[in-house]
């Protein structure tokens, strides 16, 4: 019996540290890891640039925390789709299996009618922790989906909730 508990201890411990979100990077160089620079200015507007772009990229950023399942999700393509729309999709949970096809789940509507189901998903099948692209055609019977539009919406059903809705608002 003694032994059945330390298993368990041990298995659940492992658990722990593999879904834990904390991550630390030792350098094995300690002049590496204490050395500090000073940006120039060209490194400071980059940054700042960066910092900008960064900011309004996070605007886009849509999450939703309903069950035990987090899923987050990026535009990558509003601004000039081309033949696709792709979205940047995270799941996260410690305890609902997370083998399910999105593109099956998703569809993708404006807010002048036009709608669409997912063409594509590339995340992996199963895990707690599962990213990807979801993908969906930029066109519906020849016209751009976006054309006239002032608002899209993504809807996923059946992700350990009966549905998760995401909006943006279009330029």
């Amino acid at each position: 019996m003694k032994k059945l508990s330390l298993l368990l201890v041990v298995v659940m411990g492992v658990a722990l540290v593999a879904c834990g979100s904390a991550q630390r990077v030792i350098s094995s160089n300690p002049g590496i890891a204490s050395a500090k620079s000073q940006p120039t200015a060209i490194q400071a507007q980059s940054q700042s640039t960066a910092s900008q772009a960064q900011s309004q990229s996070d605007d886009l950023v849509r999450t939703d925390n309903q069950g035990a399942v987090t899923l987050s999700v990026h535009p990558i393509n509003l601004a000039s789709p081309g033949d696709s729309l792709n979205f940047e999709v995270s799941m996260n949970t410690h305890s609902v299996d997370l083998s399910m096809d999105l593109a099956t789940l998703a569809t993708l509507t404006t807010d002048n009618g036009s709608s669409v189901k997912g063409s594509s998903w590339d995340g992996s099948l199963g895990g707690h922790h599962v990213s990807g692209t979801l993908t969906f055609p930029a066109n519906v019977d020849g016209k751009p989906l976006l054309d006239g539009a002032t608002k899209l919406t993504l809807t996923i059903d059946n992700v350990d909730a009966a549905e998760r809705i995401f909006t943006w608002d279009l330029p």
